[in-house]
């Protein structure tokens, strides 16, 4: 008897540990690409110099990359069920852009020196996010429920600090005399990543403790229960793709599992979740992406060009325009979310024919 309640446990187990190998397979497929990278050394050098080559290494890291980002959403919708709005969408939003920090700071550490990599992913995040994903939510959900209805007073608080946070940091460079080229002198570095970072801050606080019920689904919207559920510019070059991919293909890994999250909220009627994420994943790349970005610029004497120009310059103007009429009432329907895809259909169109 003892023997099969011992041999029970011990399949038990069995069964646990291969139930977790499966479900956190992302990880060790990660870590054995570590692995590899670090012991192939320089023989991965002769590797990417070849383009069958580096496509493959190519389209394996994007892989691994986005799988892994996708993982790590999933573990962060978890804490979202478990702790409820806004806490849940605030893991979410952070855990995500911290891979874009991360990945940000590493190009700019280890790469060659590309003074507009960090512009080109916060301006891709926010054309990716407030046209493209905004877009697909605001139409998907209006076919699925006609109209939706979301918390004004938190939208608003939204648009108020990206619009100024946007302007401050991509429009005006442009127009600043100290130095030239769209960048910004060593004191407006400071003073930039003082106030970004306070205004975040202050945000925050009013997210999760003064204002919480401005981040709740409004009270309108009929919820339907469901489950929850270096190397970017060197391929660019090397593939004769325009600067700005790169930083569109951060943004993409970055914005593809908060996106996923926003289209599966608004399909259950929770369009407040859904601008939750999508506008916080805006706000918080403004916030805590220019700050690194700017910190290395000053520690590292690397010049760092933040500056809009040309079509992108009037097309940022315009989809923070469109976004504060989309979102002046309380409803949404399917003619705004088209309004916002066609904008980021110019927004891709513009990487490649600028």
């Amino acid at each position: 008897m003892i023997a099969l309640v011992s041999a029970h446990r011990d399949r038990k187990r069995d069964g646990n540990f291969s139930t977790l190998i499966r479900a956190e397979l992302c990880l060790f497929i990660g870590l054995g690409t570590v692995s590899i990278f670090f012991g192939t050394g320089s023989r991965l050098v002769e590797i990417v110099a070849h383009p069958v080559g580096l496509i493959v290494i190519f389209l394996w890291l994007f892989a691994v990359i986005l799988w892994s980002a996708v993982s790590v959403a999933r573990h962060a919708d978890c804490l979202a069920i478990k702790w409820g709005e806004p806490y849940g969408t605030l893991v979410l939003t952070l855990s995500a852009i911290t891979i874009e920090v991360v990945m940000v700071s590493t190009a700019m550490l280890h790469g060659e020196n590309n003074p507009t990599l960090g512009r080109d992913s916060i301006f891709s995040v926010i054309m990716i996010a407030l046209a493209g994903f905004v877009g697909l939510v605001l139409l998907l959900g209006g076919l699925r429920h006609g109209e939706q209805y979301y918390n004004l007073q938190g939208v608003n608080s939204y648009l108020n600090v990206i619009m100024t946070l946007a302007v401050l940091c991509l429009v005006l460079p442009n127009f600043t005399t100290t130095t030239g080229d769209s960048t910004f002198s060593a004191e407006q570095q400071i003073f930039l990543i003082v106030v970004s970072i306070i205004l975040y801050a202050i945000f925050l606080l009013i997210q999760t403790m003064r204002h919480r019920g401005y981040f709740m689904e409004s009270e309108q919207a009929g919820v339907t229960a469901g489950p929850a559920h270096h190397l970017l510019r060197v391929q660019s070059t090397a593939f004769h793709m325009p600067q700005e991919f790169g930083g569109a293909m951060i943004a993409a890994l970055v914005l593809t599992p908060e996106g996923i999250g926003a289209v599966q909220a608004t399909l259950r009627n929770q369009l407040q979740r859904s601008i939750n994420i999508l506008l916080g994943s805006v706000l918080a790349t403004i916030g805590l992406t220019i700050p690194a970005v700017l910190t290395i610029s000053l520690v590292t004497k690397r010049p760092v060009t933040l500056g809009v120009h040309g079509g992108n310059l009037p097309l940022l103007l315009l989809t923070l325009a469109v976004c504060v009429v989309t979102f002046t009432s309380r409803k949404t329907n399917i003619l705004q979310g088209c309004v916002h895809l066609l904008l980021f259909a110019v927004f891709v169109l513009l990487i490649f024919a600028p």
